[in-house]
């Protein structure tokens, strides 16, 4: 630890790995447990808006996955792991054995990259039927080790989809990005706080790089496979 006005750890913080599910389905899962409680804005179905939390997870589910309670599953699986206190909750089809680590002068972000349903932001209305809105396959966890203000979290989240959507235009995805995305943004909720997230702000160019890094190669693997 260091003083509370600049970087409040050193090390990044790593996923650890499970399956869950029935034994046959082999389901993948990722939990960043926090050192210490996070200020997190996150579009995510369990613990989505602006708040402390203590951990993430990124949960596979199968293709045909079905139900209409996400936050209550989520909590389910948060609660089998024995999780303390409130966290975040994502969803993927991915299979969480790969999942794609970049870093950027201490900002750190992991993405799980599918793209088999990818869409266009400002499509019409009826160009994909909601019975084929399977689970988030781009889900981005990323962490700075700075106290950022929560209009620059905000900021953030607009940067780090902008670099994504970059990311898969570079990689020949026509898309920017599939229809349930998620993405989560943490940063210590003590310090000075930086007043900025955009692409020319010191933390938000570094997510932005680290994001753009981490999908395209997610792309270029799934191309490869």
């Amino acid at each position: 630890m260091t003083d509370s006005s600049s970087r409040r750890w050193d090390a990044p913080i790593d996923p650890e790995h499970f399956e869950h599910g029935s034994a046959d389905e082999h389901l993948t899962m990722l939990v960043w447990r926090f050192p210490e409680p996070l200020l997190v804005v996150s579009s995510a179905p369990l613990g989505g808006g602006i708040g402390q939390r203590h951990w993430v997870i990124n949960a596979q589910v199968p293709r045909t996955y079905a139900r209409r309670d996400p936050e209550t599953h989520l909590s389910e699986l948060a609660f089998g792991r024995g999780l303390p206190g409130p966290g975040v909750g994502m969803l993927t089809a991915v299979d969480l054995r790969t999942v794609w680590r970049d870093e950027d002068g201490g900002a750190q972000v992991d993405v799980s990259v599918g793209v088999t349903l990818p869409t266009w932001a400002a499509a019409p209305d009826d160009s994909l039927d909601p019975g084929d809105r399977g689970p988030g396959t781009i889900n981005v966890v990323g962490i700075v080790p700075e106290r950022l203000s929560r209009a620059a979290m905000v900021n953030a989240v607009m940067t780090v989809t902008e670099a994504k959507a970059q990311a898969l235009w570079d990689a020949g995805v026509p898309a920017t990005g599939t229809a349930s995305d998620a993405v989560c943004i943490a940063c210590p909720d003590e310090g000075i706080a930086h007043s900025f997230g955009g692409p020319r702000s010191l933390w938000g160019a570094r997510l932005a790089r680290a994001v753009y890094r981490a999908v395209t190669a997610g792309c270029r693997d799934g191309d490869e496979r």
